[in-house]
């Protein structure tokens, strides 16, 4: 989670007192993902292993919304493609969100749309060391703390 959180930039407001009077951001606290992994469900461990080895991927997708004078850029939740699935359709409605609502802000609306059709157009963002890495993290056993040794 920690790489899929470094990723994205995202932190959580610590829990210890001195930064709740503070305020403070900090990343050393746990961090809970939103982020939900489209086209895995119902796989096992061993399926997904097998897949990423034929080159399957995971895969973020930017959109664009801008109102007025604010622009909102997002990134779509994590999409599992396999060998053989074309990104750029899997990424169209993200796209096309981005060409119909993202132009409309000054001055980031066109600036972050055009970054977002670009970026879809080239198959999204791979982040599939990422997520292999963070899925790897959670299926390992927590590691057993050594035993205090007896005070004589």
């Amino acid at each position: 989670m920690d790489d899929l959180a470094r990723l994205f930039g995202v932190a959580r407001a610590s829990s210890n007192a001195a930064g709740s009077a503070a305020g403070t951001i900090t990343t050393e606290t746990p961090l809970i993902m939103a982020t939900k992994i489209r086209g895995i469900e119902g796989m096992k461990h061993g399926e997904l292993d097998f897949e990423i080895q034929r080159g399957a991927k995971f895969v973020l997708f930017q959109y664009c919304i801008s109102v007025v004078i604010l622009t909102f850029r997002r990134a779509s939740d994590i999409y599992f493609l396999r060998q053989g699935e074309n990104a750029v359709v899997k990424g169209l409605p993200f796209t096309l969100l981005s060409l119909v609502a993202g132009w409309w802000g000054i001055p980031w609306g066109p600036i972050y749309t055009i970054q977002s059709v670009y970026n879809n157009s080239r198959g999204g963002k791979d982040v599939t060391q990422a997520v292999v890495n963070s899925l790897r993290a959670q299926a390992a056993p927590p590691q057993a703390a050594s035993p205090i040794p007896p005070m004589s």
